[in-house]
């Protein structure tokens, strides 16, 4: 390599972010470290509310093309919103920002451990526009959490779709609301050669669902919205419960089990009486990479009955990296090609 190269200096009107890029089971986390503008707002809702007003060019330079690609995810860390909390955090993707992220959240902890914020086996707080979560991670990359209270909202939703007729949905929530349909019923195997498909299919249920349920989230109105469709596949497996494949915002295929779908399953399951409290799942992704998820408790939530769930998984780090960004560039905020 040359060795002017190696001597490059960004000219000082440059944009310098700094981020950490890690994965869990497969899905990408690109870590804002630095180099972001400071958000307006107390709660991590109102500043989710915030980055989408003021700085959402960020987020798109970030998570899209050509520093990202369609299938990139982002988090955003930010003061604690609550003194009990270490820090806040908020999700981004080709779409816009979610509510919560499991997989975020392993791979948070797993990076706490690593640079030192906290030991391995010390509980970690986080802050999330849907709640505080609890994490905790060891020193190989073995992580859990804590999720929010995970419920389901609705069963055998009927829908319409033009091609394969008159279908169901069960709509449940984890964190996020999600649509869940055996991909049996369309004669679908979740491999990786199915992906196309599973995205555009997974995109169409979620509009008809999307338009055919109202969804008010007892805590607050900015929660409530359908966010993915999960298709899911109980073909007995050694060793796992299921497989679940998640397609997520603008056509987002999730490559691990997806941390707040795989919530939602569970409530679902308890719903059936097919999962009970102490009682733990193996769930895993298109590329058979598995979460554990065990039902810690059965509770409330504004009159419904809801499950707290723990999600287990493993993180890893795969890359540092400082992004600039060239306010003369005419790409500087990205761009969205499938």
């Amino acid at each position: 390599m040359p060795a002017q190269f190696d001597a490059f200096q960004a000219p000082p009107h440059y944009q310098s972010i700094r981020c950490i890029d890690m994965h869990t089971g497969g899905e990408p986390l690109r870590v804002i470290l630095s180099g972001f503008p400071a958000l307006n707002g107390s709660t991590q809702l109102a500043r989710r509310a915030d980055c989408l007003a003021r700085w959402d060019g960020l987020r798109q330079a970030l998570m899209l093309e050509p520093r990202g690609h369609a299938d990139m995810y982002g988090a955003l860390i930010t003061p604690p919103e609550r003194a009990s909390s270490d820090f806040g955090v908020l999700f981004l993707h080709n779409e816009g920002y979610s509510t919560m992220c499991g997989h975020a959240v392993i791979a948070l902890a797993r990076l706490s451990v690593d640079c030192g914020m906290v030991p391995p086996g010390l509980p970690l707080r986080i802050d999330t526009p849907a709640g505080q979560v609890c994490a905790i991670s060891d020193e190989r990359g073995n992580a859990s959490f804590i999720n929010v209270p995970s419920f389901v909202e609705s069963t055998q939703l009927a829908l319409h779709h033009p091609e394969y007729g008159d279908i169901s949905v069960d709509i449940a929530f984890g964190g996020a609301y999600y649509a869940f349909v055996d991909a049996r019923r369309f004669n679908l195997t979740l491999v990786p050669a199915n992906a196309r498909r599973l995205i555009d299919l997974g995109s169409q249920i979620k509009s008809l669902a999307a338009a055919a349920i109202k969804l008010r989230h007892p805590d607050h109105p900015d929660l409530s919205f359908l966010y993915g469709v999960i298709f899911t596949d109980d073909s007995p497996v050694a060793g796992v419960h299921s497989r679940h494949v998640c397609v997520f915002a603008d056509g987002e295929l999730d490559r691990s089990p997806t941390g707040t779908g795989v919530s939602a399953r569970v409530a679902l399951l308890h719903h059936r009486g097919l999962v009970s409290q102490g009682e733990s799942i193996v769930i895993d992704s298109i590329l058979g990479s598995p979460f554990t998820i065990t039902l810690e408790q059965t509770t409330h939530h504004a009159a419904r009955v809801a499950i707290i769930p723990r999600i287990a998984g493993c993180a890893h780090v795969t890359g540092r990296h400082e992004f600039l960004i060239d306010p003369d560039d005419p790409l500087a905020t990205g761009f969205f090609l499938r």
